[in-house]
């Protein structure tokens, strides 16, 4: 991503700040104190306004009480950032941490508390400002607004910014690829709002996940809870983590725009009232990828758009109706006239031109009731994929077709969830049904073990998917011991194999002990399963069968068990030590190859659209290690450190290191706060080398799997058995703010990988040409090419300039 160098050029040639200091020149009035925190506390469940509740600014004399109604306001604040932290008689405490105050507009801040009993053992429990729940009360993290924003090396984008977290690897490519404790990227649900979304990166890589792009607005969220273990019984069909996207509502006082110029797009975003009980929150944005990577000569031009909609409407006895919309298109274009080197020759005879557009719409109502709420969901969420590609990109004659694939993936869904409390126990229950429809037309020339192979095929399934949960909580032993046991089953109409509900059967169980007023142990275990790729569900022959149903594909298994230990201070810290364990079974085992789905990567493309059994298995185990200390006194910071190993078994019965087997993965983030509103944060981030498989030169040579593939084919005999160099990588980010009486400005310098580490990755096979650009046959074998291996070397210093604009 070279374009970054133009911005850096810019900035040196101080043409950016320059223009900046013209057009703000009419506004640089001197802000006065006139910052607000405002909202309401309620209780957790039903909604209901607890008055006479008080709100602390941390390290000020400021706090107010709230009314009859909940709500609370503290007005005459200086801009900046600011922790409050919330108490009542009977509620556990709670800290809100780093909420950002201006201007432009109050800072809307709605606070849950939880009921607690009264202690009355000796030892006097102090709730944790960090977010923990009785369902999952261990492998949580809870990341704010102001953290994602600020991220060095993240440019607003949360899938980058948890890559922070202990037992999250990040991809040594520019791609989005989220690896969880050695789990694949498909392993990972996402929810906003409590709708599913499918997935939250641009030009995703279909039966798998990732991308180089995040599609949410960071300007929505409000926070987001990342569970990578200890699964609540509502969330279903996942095995390495669960993200809670929480977004904020619109302003309520008057229409307010944020304009956003990113690393790689520009942005609008607006907000306010629609009505005396209704607001929303709207946003789009426009990449500008594609003109500097065809400015600087690189082979392929990604094109991203996305828009984004909140809307909620809270009824006079406090039900709320939420509804909520985001969507994307991506188009992948190749730049033919960018084909002077052989690297850049090799790009263009590999990247397919990709199409891709998504969208997810779903509402949410919440009926409050004096003992819990009801809440309904319905949703519906199309993704629609096209690739193409033909031999050496000439579409003039259908012989030279090596890929058309063009697949549609629909979800329409409903979900009822109650939540009922007493004074004794919190039980949670519901059920849920999808309707999904899938299609597939695919003709792909392929080169497997067996030699070259044409896939031709096209598919349509419609079939219902169904599931059903409870899950029940209790706090005893004075309030130091909360327990909590869950069961959720899942099936579907696809097969006789997935009808059966109690092969689906997913108990869980988790606990968490107060040991003394700072120190607690927590663990959890529990049996999760989810569904295989459609890609996988769809796959027919030629013949027209279903073949992987035919194989009796059923879903994947995964049993956890997680336990650790929490200190807390009294300084907005905390330390945490975690070991896990995770036993896969019922994984895909592709055919053609045999080798798990686990041991390949991803990328650009199609995992799973192959024959596959659903015989493999395989284990991840490790140790986690955090320390965090959030804002306090100018200074907040992250230390992280993971022991990993992720492995499944070969055709040979063995253990082999999986593609997401990393070994050791550290993460050390900082930064400090200075006066007149200047920032700097640093991310230093190290770990092992990713596994790969060796290319199997001497068939990758001959011509007509070139032809073909156009680049080196795997020799599986050899599976993962050779590994990447060392990652390492430093981020730097600066800010600076200015607040004035009614515009806020955030300008930031992000620069990514400042000293320039590049990590040596799999080297690449090229075939030779002569100098009229054509392939060499080698002298020694008629029916191959010559070909030669590069070393290929993956990193760049990429510098950032970017703009927030508040009005």
């Amino acid at each position: 991503m070279l374009l970054f160098r133009v911005l850096l050029y810019a900035i040196m040639k101080k043409k950016i700040a320059l223009c900046l200091s013209i057009l703000l020149l009419p506004v640089l009035i001197v802000a006065q104190n006139n910052g607000i925190i405002r909202g309401r506390v309620v209780e957790a469940e039903t909604n209901m306004p607890l008055p006479f509740a008080t709100v602390l600014i941390q390290g000020t004399g400021k706090a107010a009480a709230t009314d009859t109604a909940g709500r609370y306001e503290l007005k005459n604040l200086e801009a900046g950032l600011y922790n409050i932290d919330v108490r009542m008689i009977g509620y556990k405490p709670k800290t809100v941490f780093e909420i950002q105050v201006t201007n432009t507009r109050p800072a809307q801040i709605d606070v849950v508390l939880q009921p607690e009993g009264v202690a009355i053992d000796s030892v006097v429990i102090t709730a944790s400002p960090f977010n923990k729940t009785a369902e999952s009360p261990v492998s949580l993290r809870t990341i704010g607004v102001a953290e994602i924003e600020r991220a060095p090396g993240g440019n607003r984008d949360i899938s980058k910014v948890i890559q922070s977290l202990p037992g999250v690897a990040s991809s040594v490519s520019f791609r989005n690829d989220i690896i969880i404790r050695g789990g694949a990227p498909n392993e990972n649900r996402f929810y906003l709002d409590g709708i599913e979304v499918p997935n939250i990166n641009h030009f995703a890589t279909q039966g798998s996940s990732g991308g180089p792009v995040g599609m949410i607005n960071v300007n929505f969220l409000r926070e987001v809870d990342v569970i990578t273990s200890a699964f609540p019984a509502n969330r279903g069909n996942a095995m390495s983590s669960v993200f809670d996207f929480k977004m904020k509502e619109g302003n309520a006082d008057k229409l307010l725009t944020t304009a956003t110029v990113g690393a790689s797009d520009l942005g609008l975003t607006f907000d306010g009232p629609l009505g005396k009980n209704s607001n929303f929150i709207f946003s789009a944005r426009r990449s500008y990828l594609q003109f500097l990577f065809a400015a600087i000569g690189l082979p392929f031009l990604p094109t991203y758009n996305d828009a984004q909609f909140k809307y909620t409407y809270r009824f006079k006895n406090n039900d709320e109706l939420k509804v909520i919309g985001l969507g994307a298109i991506d188009d992948f274009s190749l730049n033919l006239d960018a084909n002077e080197t052989e690297y850049q020759k090799y790009l263009l005879d590999n990247l397919p031109v990709n199409t891709q557009w998504n969208y997810t719409v779903g509402s949410s109502y919440k009926h409050l009731m004096k003992n819990g709420n009801i809440q309904f969901f319905l949703s519906r969420n199309h993704l629609k994929n096209n690739a193409i590609k033909y031999y050496k990109n000439d579409d003039s004659d259908p012989a030279n077709l090596i890929q058309d694939y063009s697949s549609q993936e629909i979800e329409n869904k409903f979900r009822y969830e109650q939540v009922y409390r007493n004074n004794f126990f919190k039980i949670v229950f519901g059920a849920g049904v999808e309707d999904v429809t899938y299609t597939n037309a695919t003709y792909n020339k392929i080169v497997t073990s067996y030699g070259p192979l044409v896939v031709d095929f096209d598919s349509e399934l419609r079939f219902l998917k169904m599931g059903a949960f409870v899950q029940a909580s209790k706090t005893v032993a004075s309030d130091r011991l909360t327990l909590a046991l869950g069961l959720r089953t899942d099936w579907n109409t696809y097969s006789t194999v997935m009808m059966r509900a109690q092969d689906q059967l997913s108990p869980r169980f988790s606990l968490a002990y107060d040991i003394t007023e700072h120190l607690s142990f927590n663990m959890s275990t529990g049996r999760y399963y989810q569904l295989p790729a459609y890609t996988v569900m769809g796959f027919r022959n030629t013949a027209g069968t279903l073949v992987n149903k035919a194989n009796r594909v059923r879903y994947v298994q995964c049993d956890h068990i997680t336990g650790g230990f929490e200190y807390n201070s009294t300084k907005n810290s905390k330390f945490t030590v975690e070991g896990f364990y995770k036993w896969y079974d019922y994984y895909p085992f592709q055919l053609n190859d045999s080798i798990s789905l686990a041991n390949l990567g991803a990328d650009f493309g199609i995992i799973g659209n192959e024959a596959v059994t659903s015989t493999s298995k395989g284990r991840a185990y490790g140790i986690e290690f955090l320390a965090q200390q959030k804002l306090m006194k100018g200074f907040y910071g992250i230390l992280s450190l993971t022991l990993v190993r992720s492995e499944f078994k070969t055709k040979a019965d063995v253990y082999a290191p999986s593609a997401w087997d990393n070994g050791y993965i550290v993460s050390m983030t900082g930064g400090k706060k200075f006066k007149k509103n200047w920032e700097f944060g640093m991310r230093w981030r190290l770990q092992g080398g990713s596994p790969y498989t060796p290319d199997d030169i001497a068939t990758s040579s001959l011509q007509n799997v070139w032809n073909i593939t156009g680049r080196g084919i795997p020799n599986y005999d050899l599976l993962n058995s050779e590994r990447t160099s060392l990652f390492h990588q430093l981020d730097a980010r600066v800010d600076k703010k200015w607040f004035l009486k009614k515009v806020s400005l955030n300008l930031y310098l992000d620069i990514q990988n400042v000293y320039n580490y590049q990590p040596t990755l799999n080297p690449i096979l090229l075939a030779e040409r002569d100098a009229n650009g054509n392939l060499v046959t080698d002298p020694n074998n008629p029916a191959a090419y010559k070909t030669y291996q590069i070393e290929n070397k993956s990193g760049n210093v990429l510098p950032t300039v970017g703009l927030i604009l508040e009005f």
